[in-house]
């Protein structure tokens, strides 16, 4: 593949190069170095906090709903003297509260590189902590206040808290961990994210939070996490790889990548940042517009947002939309299906731990060529049992049967990994750029999905699923053919795949 002369992975390669073999040492050596408790408390620290917010402010909203809509009618009632409310308005104005977290998302995203470069990786989660405590302080005393504009407001800075969360906390986890768990500790943004979700929907049971009197409680607790956060971060080292790469700080990356480790013996390492550290001095920043003008760049990005953009538009948010629907179809109460949502989510989170462990194993290429293979078939047969769910009780109990199969399928690869490709794919200059691009897609893909189902849906019926059958199709054929394997690969084995044929 032709490249720009100049750009910052030809230098990198060189660089290396003139090390001879020693590529080909520092896996074994890298992989000597284990999980260790140390690096446990650092992915804990990062990732809880984080990716916490992502997934409880994702689904906190559902159960309430008819509850905080009511409320909203009060409201209204109260500040016009009318007991008319217009139901058309009340159902705009929960339909902007729940949108407009993904507006702050698309926001949070896009500022991901900047906000990485000037106050560090570590830096930047722990100050991103200020929109959690703004939107928990706005949200809890809305119902006091007789605000819901409060709401509205705290759900969009909590979005934008999430969306920074979405390029902070992957990148922080990738550049701690070693070569051959960077997969591992990726997912476990993901795996945070389903885990949240799940208790944000036992939250919001009848029985806990999910009442008249205790709905603000349910929107505020997402400032606990937010405080783990402040009180444990603190204690862990910043980013190595940004100390020395980003502040010229050897020494303290050192230390950090000592404190990671749990030896003192992270040589390898360190040389391994080093040449790319002697690389960067002699090149210019990467800018945004030499991230679409440099081709050993363009490819890699366009790769990067396609992921992101399968992932949202796979269909996962309107299947787990369509479910409540498909439980009842199949004769389970309110409350059944209330619980068997939750057992949908409880699947979400027991199948994203196995691919946790099936990420360093299988790959990343298999296992989201396995998810979204899966995701197509079973959207084709959703769609059809879905034509004939009242026809025979044994249909609706399919239906049901491949919903759930489809959220295991989503789990498998598509949910998890697209979060961390992204830092593979780049080094140290490009990444945090990359990050705000792949990000920013991502949440806007995510609102595009929220604004466009429901119409889509009022119109197609069960035949909607059509849509993300086709999708799908077309997403299996661009990761078989674009997406690169970067299981326990450097930099320079990931750059010298993009200058092969088959990515150009």
């Amino acid at each position: 593949m032709a490249s720009k002369a100049g750009s910052p992975d030809d230098a990198e390669d060189g660089n290396r190069r003139s090390s001879g073999s020693d590529q080909h040492s520092d896996q074994p050596v890298a992989a000597s170095k284990g999980f260790n408790g140390r690096l446990a408390f650092a992915i804990a620290a990062a990732a809880l906090g984080s990716s916490f917010q992502h997934g409880y402010n994702t689904g906190v909203v559902n159960a309430p709903q008819k509850l905080i809509e009511d409320w909203i009618t009060s409201v209204e009632a109260n500040r016009t003297g009318d007991p008319n409310v217009n139901q058309g308005k009340v159902t705009m104005i929960w339909s902007i509260a729940v949108s407009i977290f993904c507006v702050g998302g698309m926001i949070g995203g896009s500022i991901t590189g900047l906000v990485a470069d000037r106050f560090g990786r570590k830096g930047g989660l722990l100050l991103n902590n200020v929109f959690v405590i703004l939107s928990a302080i706005l949200q809890g005393a809305s119902k006091s206040a007789g605000s819901y504009e409060m709401i509205i407001l705290g759900r969009f800075l909590i979005g934008i808290n999430s969306g920074l969360n979405a390029g902070l906390a992957p990148m922080y986890l990738a550049e701690i961990s070693p070569i051959h768990l960077r997969g591992a500790v990726g997912t476990v943004y993901q795996l945070v994210i389903t885990i949240s979700i799940l208790v944000s929907q036992i939250l919001g049971l009848g029985s806990l939070l999910g009442t008249e009197d205790k709905w603000p409680v349910l929107l505020a607790i997402t400032v606990v996490p937010g405080i783990f956060q402040l009180v444990t971060l603190p204690l862990c080292p910043e980013s190595p790889k940004y100390l020395l790469l980003g502040r010229g700080q050897e020494a303290e990356a050192n230390s950090a990548l000592q404190w990671l480790r749990g030896t003192i013996e992270v040589h390898d390492e360190m040389d391994e940042m080093t040449n790319e550290y002697e690389s960067m001095k002699r090149l210019p920043k990467v800018t945004m517009k030499e991230m679409f003008t440099n081709q050993l760049l363009r490819v890699p990005l366009f790769i990067a947002m396609m992921v992101m953009i399968c992932q949202q538009l796979s269909g996962i948010n309107a299947v787990m939309f369509f479910s409540t629907k498909i439980f009842k179809l199949a004769n389970l109460n309110d409350e059944e299906a209330q619980y068997a949502t939750l057992g949908m989510g409880a699947m979400n989170v027991f199948m994203t731990l196995v691919s946790l462990v099936l990420v360093e194993r299988a790959g990343r290429k298999t296992l989201l060529l396995i998810g979204f293979s899966g995701m197509c078939i079973d959207t084709a047969l959703l769609t059809i049992a879905l034509a004939y769910v009242n026809s025979a009780a044994w249909v609706s109990h399919i239906s049901i049967v491949l919903v759930i199969v489809f959220v295991i399928m989503f789990a498998v690869g598509p949910g998890s990994i697209p979060w961390f490709l992204v830092s593979e794919l780049f080094n140290q200059s490009a990444r945090p750029a990359a990050t705000s691009l792949a990000v920013g897609v991502n949440w806007t893909a995510n609102f595009i999905v929220g604004l466009g189902f429901l119409p889509l849906q009022e119109a197609m019926g069960g035949y909607v699923f059509i849509i993300f059958t086709v999708l799908l199709a077309l997403f299996v054929a661009f990761v078989y053919y674009k997406v690169p394997e970067t299981k326990n690969k450097t930099m320079e084995e990931i750059s010298a795949m993009f200058r092969q044929r088959s990515y150009q």
